[in-house]
């Protein structure tokens, strides 16, 4: 679903501040893999995820989503293909229109809508039928603007907002870290739910050692633009995060403590 060889970024080259952030990363995602990020400030972790969503132009290597070679792919066209939620709630809507036209963008970015205009009864129907499944009674507020509702509704939102259209790969930046811890475990509770299936592959950064391993089936470790650690499997199964810890002391790495 996801393949990438070789992606490499270099910010200010030929400088003094000249810094690799991503050294020719390799990394393939089947579908249907959630894989988890973790890592220290300036690993390469959201660099890893702009290039992939086309914010940063990749200085080599290439990235297939789908098939598609989509290393050369202006970032608006891939949006199509990919969602991505942010740590900033507001990031994620418009704050000034409603929910429902938040969805209806979302939802219509896919669609041809010829000179159609407005949001339909057949729409408005099934955005109500999905958001009952948020467990957050904002199918009874549709009509209310996006800038009234908490942090946490404000996320769940984005993250829906993020899969409605069927993408083919989610991107998670850190979409909890600015949630209380109630509501961050709401949002994991979706991102599980929504990750379900074989038809979208979930990349999903975290500092949290203890979600990212109790999330998805996959975890990587990110340090100076490379991975150096994958784990999955039985050995994922098996990892703690003491293990963890116990192995970033053992490099001298206390980044994650």
């Amino acid at each position: 679903m996801l393949d990438i060889k070789g992606l490499t970024k270099i910010f200010s080259p030929g400088t003094i501040n000249e810094k690799t952030a991503l050294d020719h990363v390799d990394l393939s995602l089947a579908p249907g893999d959630f894989v988890t990020i973790i890592g220290s400030n300036g690993a390469g972790k959201s660099t890893l995820m702009n290039c992939i969503a086309g914010v940063h132009p990749a200085d080599g290597g290439t990235i297939v989503l789908d098939g598609q070679d989509i290393t050369r792919l202006p970032e608006h066209k891939r949006a199509k293909q990919i969602g991505r939620v942010f740590q900033d709630p507001l990031k994620g809507t418009a704050f000034d229109m409603t929910i429902e036209e938040n969805l209806s963008i979302a939802y219509n970015k896919n669609r041809s809508r010829g000179l159609q205009w407005g949001i339909s009864r057949k729409d408005r129907e099934l955005f109500r039928e999905k958001l009952r499944l948020l467990d957050m009674g904002l199918e009874d507020r549709m009509k209310e603007k996006a800038r009234l509702l908490s942090g946490g509704q404000r996320q769940a939102l984005t993250l829906f907002m993020a899969v409605i259209a069927d993408p083919k790969l989610l991107l998670l930046d850190e979409h909890t870290a600015a949630l209380d811890p109630a509501a961050a475990r709401k949002v994991l509770e979706l991102t599980d739910r929504f990750s379900e299936g074989e038809d979208m592959c979930t990349l999903m950064i975290t500092h949290n050692m203890k979600a990212a391993l109790e999330h998805g089936n996959r975890t990587i470790l990110m340090m100076d633009g490379k991975i150096a650690l994958d784990l999955q499997g039985t050995e994922r199964e098996a990892m703690t995060v003491e293990k963890l810890i116990e192995k970033f002391e053992i490099n001298n790495d206390r980044m994650l403590l």
